[in-house]
Protein backbone atom coordinates (compact mmCIF):
# COMPACT_ATOMS: atom_id res chain seq x y z
CA UNK A 1 0.00 0.00 0.00
CA UNK A 2 1.21 3.61 -0.61
CA UNK A 3 2.56 5.14 2.71
CA UNK A 4 0.14 7.31 4.11
CA UNK A 5 -2.85 5.57 2.12
CA UNK A 6 -4.74 4.61 5.60
CA UNK A 7 -4.45 7.84 7.10
CA UNK A 8 -5.66 9.86 4.53
CA UNK A 9 -8.68 7.45 4.10
CA UNK A 10 -9.32 7.71 7.84
CA UNK A 11 -9.36 11.60 7.48
CA UNK A 12 -11.21 11.81 4.34
CA UNK A 13 -14.23 9.46 6.54
CA UNK A 14 -13.50 11.54 9.46
CA UNK A 15 -14.11 14.93 7.93
CA UNK A 16 -17.36 13.31 5.61
CA UNK A 17 -18.71 12.28 8.60
CA UNK A 18 -18.31 15.82 10.14
CA UNK A 19 -16.70 14.67 13.08
CA UNK A 20 -13.09 16.31 14.55
CA UNK A 21 -10.26 13.86 15.72
CA UNK A 22 -11.63 14.09 19.10
CA UNK A 23 -15.01 13.23 19.07
CA UNK A 24 -13.75 10.48 16.89
CA UNK A 25 -10.89 9.69 19.67
CA UNK A 26 -13.65 9.84 22.15
CA UNK A 27 -15.93 7.41 20.33
CA UNK A 28 -12.89 4.41 19.63
CA UNK A 29 -11.76 5.13 23.30
CA UNK A 30 -8.38 6.77 22.32
CA UNK A 31 -6.60 10.06 22.75
CA UNK A 32 -7.34 12.31 19.88
CA UNK A 33 -3.44 12.44 19.66
CA UNK A 34 -3.32 8.99 18.52
CA UNK A 35 -5.60 9.82 15.85
CA UNK A 36 -3.73 11.97 15.09
CA UNK A 37 -0.77 10.23 14.12
CA UNK A 38 -2.54 7.67 12.78
CA UNK A 39 -3.89 10.05 9.95
CA UNK A 40 -0.68 11.43 9.66
CA UNK A 41 1.26 8.21 9.12
CA UNK A 42 3.42 8.63 12.42
CA UNK A 43 1.50 5.70 14.19
CA UNK A 44 0.45 2.38 13.09
CA UNK A 45 -3.24 1.26 14.08
CA UNK A 46 -4.40 -2.13 15.25
CA UNK A 47 -6.76 -4.10 13.46
CA UNK A 48 -9.27 -3.37 16.68
CA UNK A 49 -9.14 0.64 16.60
CA UNK A 50 -9.49 0.08 12.55
CA UNK A 51 -12.59 -1.76 13.28
CA UNK A 52 -13.63 0.76 15.44
CA UNK A 53 -13.27 3.55 13.70
CA UNK A 54 -15.32 1.95 10.99
CA UNK A 55 -18.06 1.21 13.43
CA UNK A 56 -18.17 4.41 14.48
CA UNK A 57 -18.37 6.23 11.47
CA UNK A 58 -21.41 3.88 9.84
CA UNK A 59 -18.69 2.79 6.78
CA UNK A 60 -20.04 0.60 4.05
CA UNK A 61 -18.53 -3.14 5.30
CA UNK A 62 -16.44 -2.88 1.99
CA UNK A 63 -15.01 0.75 2.93
CA UNK A 64 -14.23 -1.24 6.49
CA UNK A 65 -12.37 -4.21 3.92
CA UNK A 66 -10.58 -1.46 2.51
CA UNK A 67 -9.21 0.16 5.88
CA UNK A 68 -8.34 -3.11 6.86
CA UNK A 69 -6.34 -3.74 3.69
CA UNK A 70 -4.71 -0.52 3.87
CA UNK A 71 -3.25 -0.85 6.88
CA UNK A 72 -1.73 -4.13 6.58
CA UNK A 73 -4.87 -7.13 7.97
CA UNK A 74 -6.54 -9.19 6.23
CA UNK A 75 -10.55 -8.13 5.24
CA UNK A 76 -13.17 -8.60 7.60
CA UNK A 77 -16.57 -8.87 5.95
CA UNK A 78 -17.46 -11.72 3.20
CA UNK A 79 -18.18 -10.68 -0.46
CA UNK A 80 -20.66 -13.82 -1.98
CA UNK A 81 -22.96 -14.08 -4.52
CA UNK A 82 -27.06 -14.50 -3.98
CA UNK A 83 -26.40 -17.94 -5.51
CA UNK A 84 -23.90 -19.16 -2.95
CA UNK A 85 -24.36 -22.07 0.02
CA UNK A 86 -24.29 -19.99 2.54
CA UNK A 87 -26.63 -17.16 0.68
CA UNK A 88 -29.66 -19.62 0.74
CA UNK A 89 -31.78 -17.76 3.69
CA UNK A 90 -31.22 -14.51 2.40
CA UNK A 91 -32.32 -15.80 -0.89
CA UNK A 92 -35.59 -17.39 0.16
CA UNK A 93 -36.07 -14.35 1.92
CA UNK A 94 -35.61 -12.71 -0.47
CA UNK A 95 -38.17 -15.06 -3.08
CA UNK A 96 -40.50 -15.29 -0.25
CA UNK A 97 -40.83 -10.88 -0.72
CA UNK A 98 -40.97 -11.28 -4.19
CA UNK A 99 -43.65 -14.14 -4.16
CA UNK A 100 -45.33 -12.35 -1.85
CA UNK A 101 -45.93 -8.75 -3.31
CA UNK A 102 -47.55 -10.37 -6.42
CA UNK A 103 -49.00 -9.25 -8.91
CA UNK A 104 -47.54 -5.85 -7.29
CA UNK A 105 -44.42 -5.04 -8.40
CA UNK A 106 -41.28 -5.38 -6.97
CA UNK A 107 -37.50 -5.32 -7.36
CA UNK A 108 -34.50 -6.13 -5.79
CA UNK A 109 -31.25 -4.26 -6.29
CA UNK A 110 -27.61 -3.76 -5.44
CA UNK A 111 -25.71 -1.11 -4.18
CA UNK A 112 -25.67 1.39 -7.31
CA UNK A 113 -29.54 -0.02 -8.61
CA UNK A 114 -28.85 -2.58 -10.88
CA UNK A 115 -31.40 -5.45 -10.69
CA UNK A 116 -31.04 -8.21 -8.83
CA UNK A 117 -33.97 -10.06 -8.96
CA UNK A 118 -38.06 -8.82 -9.86
CA UNK A 119 -41.10 -10.35 -9.50
CA UNK A 120 -43.32 -10.61 -12.71
CA UNK A 121 -45.59 -7.65 -11.86
CA UNK A 122 -42.53 -5.58 -12.88
CA UNK A 123 -43.01 -6.42 -16.54
CA UNK A 124 -45.66 -4.54 -17.38
CA UNK A 125 -43.67 -1.95 -16.58
CA UNK A 126 -40.78 -1.92 -18.43
CA UNK A 127 -43.29 -2.02 -21.95
CA UNK A 128 -42.45 0.42 -24.70
CA UNK A 129 -38.95 1.12 -22.99
CA UNK A 130 -35.33 1.07 -25.44
CA UNK A 131 -34.44 -2.06 -25.40
CA UNK A 132 -30.39 -1.24 -24.75
CA UNK A 133 -31.90 -0.31 -21.06
CA UNK A 134 -33.34 -3.51 -20.50
CA UNK A 135 -29.36 -5.30 -21.32
CA UNK A 136 -27.76 -6.55 -18.45
CA UNK A 137 -26.71 -4.96 -16.05
CA UNK A 138 -30.22 -3.59 -15.72
CA UNK A 139 -29.92 -0.13 -13.57
CA UNK A 140 -32.75 1.07 -12.04
CA UNK A 141 -32.33 4.28 -11.85
CA UNK A 142 -31.74 4.81 -15.23
CA UNK A 143 -34.19 2.91 -16.19
CA UNK A 144 -37.01 5.30 -14.06
CA UNK A 145 -35.04 8.55 -15.37
CA UNK A 146 -33.73 8.05 -19.16
CA UNK A 147 -35.70 9.59 -22.09
CA UNK A 148 -35.95 6.26 -23.53
CA UNK A 149 -37.13 4.57 -20.39
CA UNK A 150 -40.49 5.28 -17.99
CA UNK A 151 -40.02 8.98 -18.15
CA UNK A 152 -41.89 9.78 -20.78
CA UNK A 153 -44.88 7.82 -19.35
CA UNK A 154 -44.40 9.17 -15.58
CA UNK A 155 -47.13 11.37 -14.83
CA UNK A 156 -45.53 13.59 -12.19
CA UNK A 157 -41.56 13.53 -13.48
CA UNK A 158 -40.73 16.63 -11.75
CA UNK A 159 -41.60 15.39 -8.47
CA UNK A 160 -40.60 11.66 -8.94
CA UNK A 161 -36.79 12.90 -10.54
CA UNK A 162 -36.14 15.21 -7.36
CA UNK A 163 -37.26 12.41 -5.16
CA UNK A 164 -34.76 9.80 -6.92
CA UNK A 165 -31.94 12.22 -7.13
CA UNK A 166 -32.10 13.19 -3.36
CA UNK A 167 -32.02 9.63 -2.69
CA UNK A 168 -28.91 9.06 -4.83
CA UNK A 169 -27.12 12.15 -3.39
CA UNK A 170 -27.65 10.17 0.09
CA UNK A 171 -26.36 7.51 -1.26
CA UNK A 172 -22.89 8.96 -3.00
CA UNK A 173 -21.82 10.84 0.71
CA UNK A 174 -22.98 7.88 2.41
CA UNK A 175 -20.56 5.58 0.44
CA UNK A 176 -17.97 7.74 -1.21
CA UNK A 177 -18.38 5.01 -4.24
CA UNK A 178 -17.05 6.24 -7.37
CA UNK A 179 -19.87 3.98 -9.21
CA UNK A 180 -22.42 5.79 -7.56
CA UNK A 181 -21.05 8.97 -8.02
CA UNK A 182 -20.82 8.04 -11.91
CA UNK A 183 -24.05 6.78 -12.32
CA UNK A 184 -25.42 9.99 -10.33
CA UNK A 185 -23.73 12.54 -12.40
CA UNK A 186 -25.31 10.38 -15.61
CA UNK A 187 -28.76 10.25 -14.43
CA UNK A 188 -29.08 13.94 -13.33
CA UNK A 189 -28.06 15.06 -16.86
CA UNK A 190 -31.21 13.34 -18.33
CA UNK A 191 -33.26 16.23 -19.91
CA UNK A 192 -36.70 16.06 -19.32
CA UNK A 193 -39.48 14.43 -21.44
CA UNK A 194 -39.86 17.10 -24.25
CA UNK A 195 -44.08 17.24 -23.01
CA UNK A 196 -43.47 16.15 -19.24
CA UNK A 197 -46.68 16.06 -17.69
CA UNK A 198 -45.05 16.59 -14.37
CA UNK A 199 -48.03 18.37 -11.85
CA UNK A 200 -45.64 19.03 -9.31
CA UNK A 201 -42.57 21.22 -8.71
CA UNK A 202 -39.38 20.01 -7.44
CA UNK A 203 -38.89 21.87 -3.82
CA UNK A 204 -42.34 22.70 -3.46
CA UNK A 205 -44.11 20.10 -0.99
CA UNK A 206 -47.84 19.22 -1.88
CA UNK A 207 -50.27 18.20 0.17
CA UNK A 208 -49.44 14.64 -0.34
CA UNK A 209 -47.88 12.06 2.55
CA UNK A 210 -45.54 10.70 0.04
CA UNK A 211 -44.40 11.04 -3.74
CA UNK A 212 -46.54 8.68 -5.90
CA UNK A 213 -44.86 6.85 -8.58
CA UNK A 214 -47.50 7.82 -11.08
CA UNK A 215 -47.18 6.15 -14.47
CA UNK A 216 -49.37 5.87 -17.34
CA UNK A 217 -49.28 2.88 -19.45
CA UNK A 218 -49.62 1.99 -22.72
CA UNK A 219 -53.16 1.64 -23.04
CA UNK A 220 -53.91 4.67 -21.44
CA UNK A 221 -54.60 3.69 -17.70
CA UNK A 222 -52.47 5.70 -14.77
CA UNK A 223 -50.89 3.85 -12.67
CA UNK A 224 -50.11 5.48 -9.03
CA UNK A 225 -48.03 3.97 -6.57
CA UNK A 226 -46.36 4.05 -2.57
CA UNK A 227 -43.06 2.46 -2.42
CA UNK A 228 -41.29 0.88 0.35
CA UNK A 229 -37.55 -0.44 0.72
CA UNK A 230 -36.63 -2.88 3.30
CA UNK A 231 -33.27 -3.59 3.89
CA UNK A 232 -31.32 -6.73 5.50
CA UNK A 233 -30.76 -6.27 9.43
CA UNK A 234 -27.17 -6.40 11.14
CA UNK A 235 -25.44 -7.29 7.68
CA UNK A 236 -22.27 -8.87 7.88
CA UNK A 237 -21.63 -9.85 4.30
CA UNK A 238 -20.96 -7.00 1.89
CA UNK A 239 -23.86 -8.76 -1.04
CA UNK A 240 -26.33 -8.75 1.70
CA UNK A 241 -25.75 -5.38 3.31
CA UNK A 242 -26.20 -3.41 -0.47
CA UNK A 243 -29.28 -5.75 -1.60
CA UNK A 244 -32.57 -3.39 -0.99
CA UNK A 245 -35.89 -4.42 -1.77
CA UNK A 246 -38.21 -2.23 -3.44
CA UNK A 247 -41.92 -3.08 -3.01
CA UNK A 248 -44.93 -1.00 -5.21
CA UNK A 249 -47.85 -1.38 -3.44
CA UNK A 250 -51.29 0.23 -5.41
CA UNK A 251 -51.97 3.74 -3.84
CA UNK A 252 -55.68 3.64 -5.44
CA UNK A 253 -58.39 0.83 -5.94
CA UNK A 254 -58.12 1.42 -9.88
CA UNK A 255 -54.47 0.35 -9.63
CA UNK A 256 -54.91 -2.53 -7.56
CA UNK A 257 -57.72 -3.63 -9.74
CA UNK A 258 -55.98 -3.35 -13.15
CA UNK A 259 -52.74 -5.27 -12.14
CA UNK A 260 -54.80 -7.76 -10.39
CA UNK A 261 -56.49 -8.36 -13.93
CA UNK A 262 -53.28 -8.40 -15.66
CA UNK A 263 -52.31 -11.77 -13.09
CA UNK A 264 -53.99 -14.15 -15.86
CA UNK A 265 -50.16 -14.44 -17.26
CA UNK A 266 -51.07 -13.51 -20.74
CA UNK A 267 -49.77 -9.76 -21.39
CA UNK A 268 -46.71 -10.59 -18.77
CA UNK A 269 -45.86 -13.56 -20.96
CA UNK A 270 -45.80 -11.14 -24.18
CA UNK A 271 -43.84 -9.06 -22.36
CA UNK A 272 -41.38 -11.96 -21.58
CA UNK A 273 -41.34 -12.70 -24.99
CA UNK A 274 -40.50 -9.58 -26.18
CA UNK A 275 -37.69 -9.16 -23.50
CA UNK A 276 -36.76 -13.15 -22.85
CA UNK A 277 -33.58 -12.02 -20.78
CA UNK A 278 -35.86 -10.94 -18.23
CA UNK A 279 -37.01 -13.84 -17.17
CA UNK A 280 -33.50 -14.51 -15.95
CA UNK A 281 -34.22 -11.98 -13.60
CA UNK A 282 -37.63 -12.85 -12.73
CA UNK A 283 -38.78 -14.44 -9.34
CA UNK A 284 -41.62 -15.34 -7.38
CA UNK A 285 -44.85 -16.10 -10.26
Amino acid sequence: MAEGQLGRAVREWRTRRRLSQMELAHKVGVSPRHISFVETGRANASRNLLLGIGESLDLPLDARNRLLLAGGYAPAFSELTLDAERMRPVKAAVDAVLAGHSPYPAVVTDACWNLVAANTGCLVLVEGVDPTLLATPINVMRLCLHPNGLAPRLVNHTEVRSSILRRMRRHVEATAAPDIRQLYDEVSAYPAPRESRSGGIAGHPSQELYVPFRLATLDGVELRFVNTIATFGSPLDICVESLAMESFFPADTATADYLRRLDDGQRLRAVAEQHPHLLGFVSGG
